[in-house]
């Protein structure tokens, strides 16, 4: 894996499109602009380009252009295809001027045109770290087609540097279709259970997913917040018990960050959301990303 070398900035797009939202609720188009008004009141702490950190009582220079806010792609919404390449382009953009793209979605049917971004961007083998309580395998289905929020991760597998080998995914749980189930095993695709994480702990688990992932050259971080256990994400596009903690979240991706390419970050949904919860952790996962993400990968030890 390629550890990247010198200060790194961040492009902040949104994708307010929730078109593949064929199961579960709709609503997730509203997310981009309800996470920005979170990220504003983390983003005013900022002083002559530091922030102070509690948690680790340090103080980080991230100067002036860590996070650039590059407004929304292009969204067409009754065409998923147009609305898929828009954000393919984006992230392609932000990838090729030496900058980290972190995609607002909109729901997970984004996970695809994301890693395909990263995948035309840049050289050598791309991994996925997708955190997710589904597997978003499923190939096809009358209701659902080829493209949507369960098949994300299926069709980015079908990339030419994308293989099971290099991705790992995280917090899955309770059911899902057999034949995803049947892919999985197949192909060898390695994952990491809600209950297995919160046995590990964050720390841990970070060691066990980078060894996972250690062969690709980068590394896209696709975070559906279903991932995080409703009593902390209520504000989500499916409801499923059992998930992280929003501690174990914004620690994990804390440890994730400086190893990583791209983000993106799913299924926020303001409709159902109570009191902003779900859009403020958002908002923090994605500044913990950017923040703890912004310089040289350090060395994790491995036991």
């Amino acid at each position: 894996m390629i550890n990247r070398q010198g200060p790194r900035s961040y492009d902040l797009w949104g994708v307010p499109f929730d078109g593949g939202s064929t199961l579960g609720r709709p609503g997730s188009r509203y997310a981009p602009d309800r996470i920005r008004q979170a990220l504003g009141w983390i983003t005013q702490r900022v002083q002559d380009g530091r922030i102070y950190s509690l948690e680790s009582d340090t103080v980080f220079d991230i100067g002036d252009d860590l996070l650039r806010d590059r407004g929304d792609a292009p969204v067409t919404g009754h065409d998923l295809a147009a609305t898929t390449d828009a954000c393919s382009a984006v992230v392609t953009e932000s990838l090729r001027a030496g900058r980290v793209p972190i995609v607002l979605g909109g729901d997970d049917a984004l996970l695809f045109p994301v890693a395909r971004g990263v995948h035309d961007a840049l050289e050598g083998r791309v991994g996925i770290i997708h955190f997710d309580a589904h597997l978003d395998l499923l190939d096809h289905n009358p209701h659902q087609g080829k493209f949507s929020q369960s098949s994300g991760m299926r069709r980015s597998l079908e990339l030419a540097r994308i293989s099971a080998a290099d991705c790992v995914q995280v917090g899955s749980r309770h059911f899902n279709f057999p034949t995803s189930g049947d892919f999985k095993h197949t192909h060898g695709l390695s994952h990491i259970t809600a209950g297995e994480f919160q046995a590990l702990g964050p720390a841990q688990a970070a060691r066990q997913i980078l060894d996972h992932v250690s062969g690709a050259d980068h590394l896209f971080l696709s975070f559906d917040i279903d991932a995080i256990d409703p009593a902390y994400a209520p504000g989500s596009g499916a409801h499923e018990p059992g998930g992280l903690t929003s501690g174990e979240a914004l620690e994990v991706v804390r440890l994730l960050a400086p190893h990583c390419t791209a983000m993106a970050l799913t299924e926020v949904n303001p409709m159902v959301d109570l009191h902003d919860a779900t859009t403020t952790l958002a908002a923090y996962l994605l500044f913990h990303f950017a923040v703890f993400g912004c310089r040289p990968a350090p060395r994790l030890e491995r036991h």
